[in-house]
């Protein structure tokens, strides 16, 4: 599901497989099963095969995840595999992963580029951007200002 986490715009060549092994990739599942790491599949019903995935894993100052904002605030991965997305797939796993995450942590951030459309998922669950580095927006969901 790490591969799929990765954005690539349409009319772009898709990343090599291999991207997986790169250390600022790899870090957001290496060694799972570390404090505050929490995730949740969705498997299709007739092939029992996964489809999709999000998780939450802590960062810190020394090593960052791109949407590093701070070492108590875990930061989210998700990935939904192409033939199933626009389903509602990716907004049942967010909300079932933001319903556990909010009676552990005070919120999460995340990394996206500006024109991936899940951006849009975000923003209507509560994310707001906080910062921009390039492309990319770092963005914020604080629980207790969740409605």
């Amino acid at each position: 599901m790490l591969y799929h986490a990765l954005y690539v715009p349409e009319g772009s060549l898709p990343f090599p497989k291999e991207i997986v092994n790169e250390p600022d990739i790899a870090k957001y599942v290496l060694g799972w099963g570390k404090p505050g790491d929490m995730g949740f599949v969705a498997i299709d019903k007739t092939s029992s095969l996964p489809i999709g995935a999000v998780w939450i894993r802590l960062f810190n100052s020394q090593n960052p995840g791109y949407g590093y904002v701070d070492a108590g605030i875990p930061e989210l991965s998700m990935a939904v595999l192409p033939g199933y997305r626009d389903l509602g797939i990716g907004t049942q796993l967010l909300n079932h992963l933001l319903a556990k995450a909010a009676e552990q942590f005070h919120g999460l951030s995340l990394s996206v580029t500006s024109e991936n459309p899940a951006r849009r998922l975000y923003e209507r669950l509560g994310f707001q951007a906080v910062s921009m580095n390039g492309a990319s927006l770092t963005m914020l969901l604080e629980f207790n200002s969740r409605e």
